[in-house]
């Protein structure tokens, strides 16, 4: 079976918009899709929001939420934003108490499988972007029970296993940084596909491939 790599980030909107397109491509196609979580640009370059041009970030909201009208997603601001950062001078906090955890369990999920991954995957991101105080009450168990998960026994095992998990992160971030360096990523049969606007462009190049549809 074909395999298309998805390096995929909690922190990424557009990964969050893309998510349940990239879950139907295995539906309809005889392809694996496989995710690869990875931290975001924000954690591997910290000084990558004190370099982009001022238009950059108006337009990325605009666009995030147009595009999440246009999908019928929800999408409103995180609360907290995975990444701590000072909005106001861009820089990246040191202490990080969101991001490790939830990729770490991300990647947890995918071991376990890649539907279950995408389940995680989808139902945390989906909570995160749609504004709700993730963090609070028991929306993320909640989220983590609906795909099929215990958040005690996750979050203990992200824990526990943090430098093996780490080392997977790496290897995924390292496997991604040939091709290019934000998500969503898909990569097929050595051919990248950047973001969640090239996914119609993917399907026409399984097509091509000969992959069939499922």
């Amino acid at each position: 079976m074909s395999v298309i790599d998805v390096f995929w980030s909690f922190r990424s909107p557009y990964s969050y918009l893309a998510t349940r397109r990239l879950i139907s491509l295995s539906k309809d196609w005889d392809v694996r899709v496989r995710p690869r979580p990875v931290y975001p640009i924000a954690i591997r370059t910290p000084d990558f929001f004190q370099t982009i041009r001022p238009q950059w970030t108006p337009y990325l909201m605009r666009d995030i939420f147009r595009l999440a009208v246009y999908l019928d997603l929800p999408m409103a601001r995180p609360d907290p934003d995975p990444v701590v950062m000072n909005m106001a001078t861009r820089q990246i906090s040191e202490e990080q108490p969101y991001i490790g955890r939830l990729t770490r369990m991300g990647v947890l999920a995918c071991e376990a499988g890649d539907a279950q991954g995408w389940a995680l995957l989808d139902e945390v991101s989906t909570l995160i972007w749609s504004g709700t105080p993730w963090m609070t009450s028991d929306h993320l168990e909640k989220a983590v029970t609906r795909a099929g998960f215990d958040l005690a026994h996750l979050d203990a095992r992200q824990s526990d296993e943090k430098d093996r998990l780490e080392g997977v992160i790496k290897a995924n971030e390292d496997a991604q940084q040939p091709y290019h360096w934000g998500v969503p990523l898909m990569v097929f049969e050595d051919e990248a596909f950047f973001g969640q606007d090239r996914i119609d462009l993917l399907e026409w190049r399984l097509e091509k491939a000969g992959v069939k549809r499922a």
